[in-house]
């Protein structure tokens, strides 16, 4: 049987096999948590914590600002000692709470469990805000924005995301097998919460186990286990919904306005510890894999976990790492050195060694178009490049640069190198910086 997927896209190695078979481990806690206040797209937290102030496990510790925003967490109950801007996987110091964690692990009092039969739609949506649960699939999108679509934005189709399509990572795949009761009630709540007539969890063939697994757990419920091609980027949100359902989103539209929702499995997860045990969002699985750690493993980290220690707790390294990503090698964001802390969007710590990278010199564009083969939003990446480069923002508009999603297709298909991608990027942060200034 032909499976679904949509058009483009390419097939680089999955490189899963570091990790997929490791049982989830808990990762123990480390001397000092850092906790951004910015993991988030949307306006960043504020710290509500003084230092010297002692805290518990889930106590708020960051007020959200604005309706695109969620509070934050302490991951574990200690001592405040400082609040100050500390090094942030984005690039750049921003505001922190830094934490010593007291060895006691106390949850806060004030965290409450929820019995969803008596709770309205929107009784849910808040108890999902105050948790500060946020998309898990690497966006990072506030949860509870994405629950509340205008009253005209029907929501026929529900779609979790289990495709996990980025190489190497396997923690999605990891929940999928070992936590499917959790993952199966935040579906549930999910559904009462959009009125959803078709639901569907999308997994990408390579994994076999995990839609065996499902499919029996949801043997007699109205949920939908569909096995899509293994191609990348097939966990795109407009990817996925092309392949589950057919319909494209339009240019410059959400998924909404089609009648469709897309949630990550994990964030499902969250939802449910959210609503049923009133927890917050303190921790995630992630995947810290490649050829340059000593041991790979799919680790439960806490929020704020330095990345020192997670290499530490993994054996430590084989040899000095040729590149440290967070997140895959596709969309993933480099980082110079382990001096930054795991957020709420950490998926995967990737470890490749020097001979893994490809440090090509850039050549000059010989027009194969093998970029435009690849690119799942049929543009033209060459061309978007090119104006934005030159900073001419009307034509790379023009060209649709704002529709690229950045899964980067056309830099890995590049013969010449060209690092297509970056230069998008560039061009759509211009663009919205000018759109802004106006």
């Amino acid at each position: 049987m032909k499976l679904k997927t949509f058009t483009g896209g390419i097939h680089p190695p999955d490189n899963k096999q570091w990790s997929s078979h490791k049982a989830i481990e808990d990762c123990p806690l480390p001397a000092e948590f850092v906790v951004p206040m910015a993991q988030h797209i949307g306006a960043p937290a504020v710290a509500s914590v003084e230092v010297g102030q002692s805290v518990s496990k889930g106590q708020e510790i960051g007020s959200a600002k604005g309706f695109v925003s969620v509070p934050v967490h302490a991951p574990t109950s200690g001592e405040v000692v400082a609040v100050e801007s500390r090094p942030h996987p984005w690039g750049t110091s921003l505001p922190a709470v830094v934490i010593k964690p007291d060895g006691e692990d106390c949850w806060s009092t004030d965290l409450q469990p929820g019995d969803p039969g008596s709770l309205t739609v929107d009784e849910i949506v808040e108890k999902v805000r105050l948790a500060g649960v946020v998309g898990m699939g690497g966006a990072a999108f506030p949860a509870h924005v994405k629950m509340s679509p205008p009253p005209e934005k029907k929501i026929s189709t529900l779609i979790f995301n289990g495709v996990e399509c980025e190489p190497y990572l396997t923690a999605d795949h990891r929940m999928m097998l070992e936590e499917p009761e959790r993952i199966l009630q935040g579906v549930a709540l999910l559904q009462y919460v959009f009125g959803a007539e078709r639901v569907v969890i999308g997994i990408e063939a390579n994994k076999p186990d995990a839609i065996a697994l499902l499919e029996k757990e949801c043997a007699g419920a109205p949920v939908e286990i569909l096995s899509l091609q293994v191609k990348y980027p097939q966990g795109a949100e407009k990817q996925l919904i092309a392949a589950v359902t057919g319909r494209e989103v339009p240019s410059g539209g959400l998924p909404m306005d089609i009648g469709v929702a897309v949630h990550n499995i994990s964030t499902a997860a969250a939802v449910a510890d959210a609503v049923l045990f009133g927890r917050p969002l303190i921790e995630r699985v992630c995947t810290v894999t490649g050829p340059a750690i000593r041991e790979p493993k799919n680790l439960r980290i806490r929020i704020g976990t330095p990345l020192s220690h997670l290499v530490e707790v993994c054996g430590g390294l084989t040899e000095d790492p040729g590149k440290i990503v967070l997140g895959g090698p596709m969309m993933g964001f480099t980082q110079l050195d382990f001096d930054v802390p795991a957020t709420r969007g950490t998926s995967g710590l990737l470890l490749l060694r020097d001979e893994d990278v490809d440090r090509q010199e850039e050549g000059p564009c010989i027009r194969c178009s093998r970029c435009v083969q690849a690119c799942p939003m049929h543009l033209l990446p060459t061309t978007i490049a090119a104006y934005s480069r030159r900073d001419l923002l009307a034509e790379a508009s023009e060209y649709c640069a704002m529709d690229c999603i950045e899964c980067g297709c056309c830099s890995y298909v590049c013969p010449a190198t060209i690092p297509l991608v970056q230069a998008i990027r560039y061009g759509k942060a211009a663009i919205l910086a000018k759109k802004r200034s106006s």
